[in-house]
C-alpha cells in the first residue's frame, strides 16, 4: 500500500523503475481485499505515517534563531523556519512527504470503501466503513492544514482548496484540479456526519490508535471550529468529553513529578492507558530530537526569550506560570532550548551494526485538555462567556494548583497589558480577523483561550493553525550572544501567501495549481 500514492504524485520512477515496468507489475489491491477481515486489516495504513508537527513548529511563533553559535540540522529545517518554499524531499516531515503521506492515506480509505461496497455494505462492515470515511475526512483535513489558507466564511469560496477523490484510482497520474477551500470543507464534512454514527470502540483491539468514538467526536470538534461552526463543535466537543470533562483530564501534578531524563515523561504522555488521549499516531519523524533534550538542529528553537516572555516562564490571569502550572520544563547550560517533555525520539535499526534505521515519535493527535479549549472558544466565539470561563477552570483544576480564575480577572489582566511587539514580547498578541471581536469582555476571554492553548499544545504544531486562524503576525528574530533580541529579519503579515504552505514541486510539475507566491 505504500506505493499508492495519490494521481496528482509522478511515477516513482528512481524506485520502480519506468512506469511501465510498474503499471505491469503492480497487482489490483482491490481484488484482495475480499473479506471483511481484510478490511479492517486494511484500515491500518489509512492513518499516515506522517505527520506536520516539525514543519508547523519551524514556521510557527514558538521558535527564534539562535544565532551562528548553533547549528541547522539541515536545510528543510531552515526553510520551514524562514518560510520558504521547500526544496527538499528526503526528510520525513517535509511538505513531498506530507502530501504523499496524506494522500496515500485518503487513497487506502477510498479502496477500503470501494472493497465494502463490493462485499455487500453488510451491516457488519458499517464500523469499518465509519472507520474509512473518518479517515479520508482526517488526511485532506490535514492536507488542508498545511497547504491551504485558514477557512473563512467571507473568503472559502475564493481561497483554493485540494483534490479530494473519492475513488480508488486506476491510473498512476489521473489529472486532478484544485477545488475551492469552502468545496473542500463541505466534503470534508460530509464524510465527518456520515462517519459519526457508525463508529463503534468494540472493532478495535486497541482503540487509542484508531478513530474510536471519543477521537472522531474531537476531530469533529476541532473541524467544526476551525469550519466557523461553533454550535457543532461545542456539542461534538460534549461527546468527546463525557458529562464529567474534569474526569478524562490527565493527571497533570503527577506527570510533572516524572524524571525529565531519557524517554519517562514521553513515554508517560503518550500512555494508550491515560484515557485524556483520544487517538495516538505513531510516525516517521525527527522532531523527537530536534525538538527535544538533544543538541539536534539547534540553530532554530523555543529558547528561552520566548519562553520567558510567551509561553512557559511568562504569567497568565491564573498567576506565574512557573510558580503554579503542571508543566515543569527542560533546560540545559549547553542547550538553547527550553521544552517541555513530550515527544519522545524513539529509533529502530534496520541495521544494528551499520547504525541505519528509522526516527519515530509518537503524538496525542487528539486530547481531552485540546478538546475543551475547543468547546472553550466555541463558547467564547458566541459569547457565552460563563460557560466558556466554566471550561477554562475545569482545564486549571488539573493543569494547575489554583482554585479558578474569574472573567473579570481575565479581562482585567489581559486590559492591563500592551499587545505584543517583537522586541517587547508579551503573551497579548493582535489578532487580524475578518470577523469582528468585541474588545471589552471577548477579546480578552479569547487572548486567555490562546495562551492556554499555545501551552498546552507547545511542540506539537497546533499553534500554526491558531495563528493562522486569527491573522496574528509572527515575526523572525535572531538572537544575540545573551539570548535578547540582535535583529528582527522579518515578518508574516496576515495576508501573507506565505501562510499556505507551498505544494511540492513536482505536483506542480503534473498539473495541480501551485499556491500563489
Amino acid at each position: 500500500m505504500k506505493n499508492i500514492y495519490s494521481g496528482v504524485l509522478l511515477c516513482m520512477v528512481a524506485l520502480l523503475g519506468s512506469c511501465d515496468d510498474y503499471l505491469d507489475t503492480l497487482p489490483d489491491n482491490r481484488t484482495e481485499i475480499d473479506t471483511e477481515d481484510k478490511v479492517g486489516q486494511l484500515l491500518v495504513s489509512a492513518y499516515s505515517s506522517k505527520n506536520p508537527n516539525m514543519l508547523f513548529e519551524m514556521a510557527s511563533d514558538n521558535t527564534d534563531n539562535m544565532a551562528n553559535n548553533y547549528l541547522t540540522y539541515d536545510k528543510f529545517q531552515m526553510q520551514a523556519y524562514q518560510w520558504d518554499d521547500i526544496t527538499e524531499v528526503s526528510d520525513d516531515e517535509t511538505p513531498q512527504s506530507l502530501w504523499e503521506g496524506y494522500y496515500t492515506a485518503l487513497s487506502t480509505a477510498n479502496i477500503a470503501l470501494d472493497a465494502i461496497v463490493e462485499l455487500g455494505n453488510t451491516s457488519t462492515l458499517q464500523a469499518e466503513k465509519g472507520e474509512a470515511l473518518m479517515c479520508r475526512a482526517y488526511a485532506d483535513f490535514m492536507l488542508a492544514n498545511i497547504f491551504c489558507d485558514a477557512y473563512s466564511e467571507l473568503t472559502a469560496s475564493s481561497k483554493l482548496g485540494l483534490p479530494y477523490p473519492t475513488e480508488p484510482e486506476t491510473t498512476v497520474s489521473p489529472l486532478y484540479e484544485r477545488s475551492t477551500l469552502a468545496e473542500l470543507y463541505s466534503k470534508i464534512n460530509a464524510d465527518i456526519e456520515e462517519a459519526l454514527p457508525l463508529i463503534d470502540d468494540a472493532s478495535y483491539s486497541v482503540p487509542s490508535y484508531h478513530f474510536n468514538k471519543k477521537a472522531a467526536y474531537a476531530f469533529a470538534a476541532r473541524f467544526n471550529l476551525y469550519y466557523q461552526k461553533y454550535d457543532k463543535a461545542i456539542a461534538y466537543a460534549t461527546k468527546a468529553l463525557g458529562e464529567s470533562p474534569a474526569s478524562v483530564l490527565r493527571d497533570w501534578y503527577s506527570w510533572n513529578q516524572l524524571s525529565q531524563n531519557s524517554q519517562i515523561r514521553p513515554n508517560a504522555y503518550v500512555d494508550s492507558d491515560v484515557q485524556a488521549n483520544f487517538l495516538l499516531q505513531s510516525v516517521y519523524s525527527l522532531w523527537g530530537a530536534i525538538g527535544g533534550n538533544y543538541s539536534t538542529g539547534n540553530r532554530y528553537a523555543h529558547g528561552s526569550y520566548i519562553s520567558n516572555n510567551e509561553t512557559i516562564g511568562a504569567s497568565g490571569p491564573w498567576g506565574q506560570n512557573k510558580s503554579v502550572l503542571y508543566y515543569s520544563a527542560f533546560s540545559n547550560s549547553s542547550l538553547p532550548k527550553i521544552i517541555i517533555r513530550k515527544i519522545g525520539y524513539y529509533f529502530e535499526y534496520t541495521d544494528y551494526s551499520s547504525g541505519i534505521g528509522n526516527a519515530h515519535s509518537v503524538y496525542s493527535v487528539f486530547n481531552a485538555e485540546e478538546t475543551l479549549l475547543c468547546r472553550s472558544e466555541a463558547y467564547a466565539l458566541k459569547k457565552e462567556y460563563t460557560k466558556a470561563v466554566g471550561d477554562i477552570n475545569t482545564l486549571l483544576s488539573a493543569f494547575s494548583s489554583i482554585n479558578g480564575i474569574t472573567l473579570d480577572e481575565i479581562k482585567a489582566y489581559y486590559s492591563a497589558i500592551d499587545y505584543y511587539t517583537p522586541t517587547s514580547p508579551t503573551v497579548k498578541k493582535k489578532f487580524n480577523t475578518d470577523f469582528t471581536i468585541e474588545v471589552e469582555t471577548q477579546e480578552p476571554l479569547l487572548q486567555c483561550i490562546l495562551q492556554l492553548r499555545r501551552l498546552i499544545t507547545l511542540h506539537e504544531g497546533l499553534r500554526w493553525q491558531d495563528l493562522k486562524r486569527y491573522g496574528i503576525v509572527i515575526y523572525r528574530r535572531t538572537m544575540n550572544a545573551n539570548m535578547k533580541v540582535g535583529e528582527v529579519t522579518d515578518s508574516l503579515v496576515v495576508n501573507d501567501p506565505r501562510r499556505a504552505i507551498q505544494l511540492p514541486q513536482d505536483v506542480i510539475t503534473a498539473g495541480i495549481t501551485a499556491n500563489p507566491r
